[in-house]
């Protein structure tokens, strides 16, 4: 409809209930009122995103105290000109739809950043918006108009647009403190193409194309690594044409031609295949770098330094021999690594099944639990194909016919549907996310001592432990004690193997380092056994910084 002041019947309609898409300057957003459940209902079925938490952007500070705790670092971030979105702790009880962010003890809140946004705040009565961003599932955010017109039509009641041409994509930067350090989440609108400035010179210029999911591209050139904005899953046709945009632009900018291509060990990967592709057509060597030593690197190149025992915990990625890690610990010398210890490998129950529905992961820990079947049968609803997958699972243990994983994020998964928190995954880190805002408040009740056996760091008696203790022990005890239990246990494996190297840093990389529990107990054992503790701030820790790790280390090579 044809309006006199567009921008200002915008805010009254988002007050009434209605759904927007806004056209702002990186590309289209969401939005909503955050005072009504219909609208932001409606925006789940679209989206397909049904716990996922969603981004909201406040009118001032002032609204945002009334609904969130705002730390003196926080508040510095949010009013800075980035304006990042920064995880906050809600307050309870929260005042604003229960469905911004369920199961959380956390949500994401931005200030305006554009003129627009201020004068839709102008004519609405609702302290904050929902503001995400405009894009069918795994594929980059809508930045035309007649695209979003198309694709986002049977999505929201109306549109927003102007005639600026979006010529850059680029979604809100998230950013999480983890105690008094700023850690990124997403580094993209407001962080790129902005450099992180090397110590020492980069030896050759090198260009890496991360991992699979949360992918950016890195250039090293000089003393200077450039990362592209935030590009998402690789996993899409759209998204992989995205990525190879993104590195084209940012070559031009800086005047960039590779000598060296980094990409992960994984070769079913589409950023190895682009690598591979692009590395003929530019003649150069490429360098296939380990999915968990990229993470190592990633510390090394942004802390300058030449030796590190690095701790690395996310959900997955591909181990030497093709296994499937995520709990590692590594010993870094420059380019070279060596694994000195890791998590105890468990079942995976059905492969990949068992990432979506952790039951199955609990399932595969607790095999030797006497009567794990019968709480497989009492949990049965919240397994696809309810009681009738029971005797598979159960065939499958019986027969090994599964495999197995050092991942730390599995692990998490499994106390998550052990306590009842979560069943499902319905986004990446789900029920690990949900599981320590469950902690919120727990104690370490167990206080079970870490039990390593050379390189393995053992989990299945802590996870029995739990699993025996559930109707005897608060739950956000339990919940606590798994997470001080793990970072107990890495932290005491990784300062042993430090003092054995003649070591003096230690270092918390991949998905799992946004952990806050996990992270703060490593960080305090650390230092207080007088080595230096290292983090990622200028990267996220997750898959986001792994194109800096493998540019870092490929240019060593």
């Amino acid at each position: 409809m044809d309006v006199v002041e567009p921008i200002r019947e915008a805010g009254r309609l988002l007050s009434e209930g209605k759904t927007l898409a806004l056209k702002g300057n990186g590309g289209f957003h969401l939005a909503a009122s955050t005072l009504q459940d219909d609208p932001i209902e409606r925006l789940r079925r679209s989206k397909e995103r049904r716990s996922k938490p969603f981004a909201i952007m406040a009118r001032s500070l002032d609204s945002i105290l009334a609904f969130a705790e705002v730390r003196s670092c926080e508040r510095e971030l949010l009013e800075s000109y980035v304006r990042p979105i920064v995880l906050l702790r809600r307050k309870e009880p929260f005042p604003l739809s229960s469905l911004i962010s369920p199961g959380l003890d956390t949500v994401g809140v931005m200030l305006p950043y554009t003129g627009m946004h201020y004068l839709i705040f102008d004519s609405t009565s609702d302290p904050a918006l929902i503001m995400t961003s405009a894009n069918a599932p795994n594929e980059p955010i809508i930045t035309d108009n007649r695209k979003a017109i198309q694709r986002l039509g049977t999505v929201v009641d109306y549109f927003l647009v102007h005639d600026r041409e979006i010529a850059q994509r680029a979604d809100d930067s998230v950013i999480r403190f983890i105690g008094d350090e700023p850690t990124p989440i997403r580094r993209s609108r407001g962080y790129a193409p902005v450099p992180i400035v090397l110590s020492n010179p980069s030896k050759m210029r090198a260009l890496a194309f991360g991992a699979e999911l949360n992918v950016t591209a890195c250039m090293t050139l000089d003393n200077k690594a450039y990362l592209t904005q935030h590009i998402g899953d690789t996993e899409t046709v759209e998204t992989a044409k995205f990525l190879e945009a993104a590195v084209a632009h940012l070559g031009r900018l800086i005047g960039f031609e590779p000598e060296t291509i980094a990409c992960d060990l994984h070769p079913k990967f589409t950023t190895t295949k682009i690598a591979e592709r692009m590395s003929k057509e530019h003649n150069v060597p490429l360098r296939r770098i380990q999915h968990h030593h990229a993470h190592a690197g990633s510390l090394m190149a942004e802390h300058s330094l030449d030796a590190i025992v690095g701790i690395v915990c996310d959900g997955f990625g591909l181990g030497y021999k093709n296994e499937a890690w995520g709990g590692e610990i590594f010993v870094c010398h420059a380019s070279q690594v060596r694994r000195a210890a890791h998590l105890e490998e468990q079942p995976m129950v059905g492969a990949d099944l068992a990432t979506r529905y952790p039951a199955r992961m609990a399932a595969g820990i607790l095999r030797d639990e006497p009567t794990i079947q019968a709480w497989l049968k009492a949990n049965a609803s919240h397994l696809p194909h309810g009681e009738s997958e029971i005797p598979i699972v159960m065939r499958q243990l019986d027969r090994k016919d599964f495999i197995w994983t050092s991942s730390c994020g599995r692990v998490l998964d499994s106390i998550a549907a052990i306590l009842g928190i979560s069943y499902e995954r319905t986004y990446e880190g789900e029920p690990a996310m949900k599981l320590e805002a469950y902690s919120r408040g727990g104690a370490d009740r167990l206080n079970i001592k870490p039990e390593i056996d050379g390189e393995v760091i053992k989990t299945t008696n802590m996870v029995h432990n739990i699993y025996d203790q559930k109707t005897k022990i608060a739950l956000p005890d339990l919940a606590f004690s798994a997470h001080a239990y793990l970072g107990r246990a890495l932290a005491n494996a990784a300062i042993t193997i430090a003092e054995e190297e003649g070591i003096k840093v230690v270092g918390f990389s991949g998905g799992v380092a946004l952990n806050e529990i996990i992270s703060l107990t490593i960080r305090k054992l650390v230092s207080d056994a007088g080595f230096r503790y290292v983090s990622n701030v200028a990267v996220p820790p997750g898959d986001g910084g792994v194109s800096f790790g493998q540019a870092y280390l490929a240019s060593l090579q």
